[in-house]
């Protein structure tokens, strides 16, 4: 009796220590927050580890400078460089836990498991013909392009 019960403590142990492991590694996911700045120098984004955008700064200048498609564009590049970094560091973060072998970038992505023929294919950018910039609603009952 006294070895089942030294079983399931060390059982308990166990559990214990790994409970307290993946506490440590979700507190250190949440600390995540990278951030990536434009080539330009105008606009920077900051990224959590699960990918949500938590700070976008745009300075005034990039207003003048860009249109506004094309400044869309430059914060969705800077947005996704953000992202790799923050999916890098949460990466390392989790590497620790996993078993051997196991790309811990592929398995925050949810695509550890999956063959290239699985994982879908990258969205299409949006035609710049879907525009709104370019439309005006002031001049007639209905928009037309300017």
């Amino acid at each position: 009796m006294a070895d089942h019960a030294a079983q399931v403590e060390e059982l308990l142990a166990d559990y214990r220590r790994s409970r307290d492991q993946l506490a440590g590694v979700h507190t250190a996911l949440a600390a995540i927050s990278e951030s990536a700045t434009s080539p330009c120098g105008m606009v920077t984004a900051t990224v959590s580890a699960q990918g949500a955008l938590t700070a976008l700064t745009i300075d005034d200048g990039a207003y003048r400078r860009y249109r506004p498609a094309e400044l869309a564009t430059v914060v969705v590049r800077t947005t996704a460089a953000a992202d790799a970094l923050a999916a890098r560091a949460a990466g390392h973060v989790v590497a620790p836990v996993l078993p051997a072998g196991t790309d811990p970038e592929a398995l925050l992505r949810g695509t550890a498991d999956l063959t290239p023929a699985e994982i879908a294919p990258p969205r299409p950018v949006a035609d710049p013909d879907d525009s709104f910039e370019h439309m005006t609603w002031l001049e007639s009952d209905s928009p037309r392009r300017a």
